[in-house]
């Protein structure tokens, strides 16, 4: 699917195809191919009419790619990642989304619906200023919309994390499965806003001729919002790991309070066993006072004061 806006004269509207004219050096129209689900043939328009680079149009064929900033000569290639909003079923998924920037266009190609997209192409059949603006504003709009979409999702990541505190705090045992989910969520926050943040900084930082100066500063923006995104991230880790810790040094000291008890019972135990097995054997032994009536009573005494007398040790020691 391909949506094709174009600003002239001030006017904005959707056309059908891309006429090569607009593509010849001093052309004055400005406008915006979107590709949705690209397949060969907008591959092969992309090599054709626009004449990018077979990498990067190979690089915007294939779903899975990190973020990064390319320049060639007469266009600048970026991918960078939007929420994927599918999958939101306690997981954390992104969806690239390629950026090919020329001096009167912006194409855009990415997999399935993206709500940023649909916003701003709303916002530009309403507003023709805003495609008048020239590719590069229309760039910063689109980024600036992505980078919005994570705080909901940062915001729901934080909500799960204080869940879990709680649990791990109030004697919950079922947690460490979803600790480690969230942990594989914030691992993939960190892979793709890390970079995401370099690739924003390039742009802030006047490395390309296409960026103005005005346009620095708005991708400044964008880059303090993805600087913050990353530094709640990495602080989010630590809380995850700090929770894991936790609820597993508590899950180790109750192991431990069983093993004590089992073994103080396996202790007072030992020596009852060693006299029940001596009056037991098949060998004559010493006749207890009372005769062979009071054995059983002797036998019982002893025990008990066996008993009494380790518990009082192991009372004094502090084992117990």
């Amino acid at each position: 699917m391909t949506t094709i806006l174009v600003s002239e004269n001030g006017r904005t509207s959707e056309v059908e195809r891309v006429d090569p004219a607009w593509l010849e050096p001093g052309a004055t129209v400005r406008f915006w191919l979107n590709i949705t689900n690209p397949d060969d043939a907008d591959g092969r328009m992309m090599a054709e009419v626009f004449h990018f680079h077979p990498l990067s149009v190979e690089d915007a064929l294939t779903r899975i790619q990190f973020p990064k900033v390319e320049l060639y000569d007469h266009y600048l290639y970026l991918i960078l990642h939007g929420i994927d909003y599918r999958a939101r079923q306690h997981h954390f998924a992104t969806r690239d989304v390629d950026f090919f920037l020329g001096a009167n266009y912006l194409v855009t190609v990415h997999d399935g619906v993206s709500r940023s997209m649909q916003h701003i192409a709303e916002l530009c059949a309403r507003r023709e200023h805003i495609l008048a603006e020239g590719p590069v504003a229309l760039l910063h709009r689109i980024v600036d919309t992505m980078v919005d979409n994570y705080r909901p999702e940062m915001d729901a990541l934080e909500a799960r994390i204080t869940k879990l505190e709680e649990q791990a705090f109030g004697g919950h045992e079922r947690i460490v499965k979803p600790l480690l989910l969230l942990k594989r969520d914030l691992s993939s926050v960190r892979r793709v806003v890390i970079p995401q943040r370099d690739v924003v900084g390039r742009l802030a930082r006047r490395e390309f001729r296409a960026i103005s100066d005005e346009m620095t500063y708005r991708f400044r923006d964008v880059y303090d919002h993805l600087v913050r995104i990353a530094d709640d991230a990495m602080i989010f880790q630590d809380r995850v790991n700090g929770i894991l810790d936790a609820h597993l040094s508590a899950v180790s000291n109750r192991l431990n309070e069983v093993m004590k008890v089992l073994t103080v019972m396996s202790t007072i135990f030992l020596p009852l066993t060693v006299l029940t097995g001596m009056w037991g054997m098949n060998i004559a032994l010493p006749h207890l006072p009372g005769g062979d009536a009071a054995q059983f009573w002797w036998i019982a005494g002893m025990m008990l004061v066996i008993v009494a007398a380790m518990l009082l040790y192991f009372r004094r020691k502090r084992w117990i």
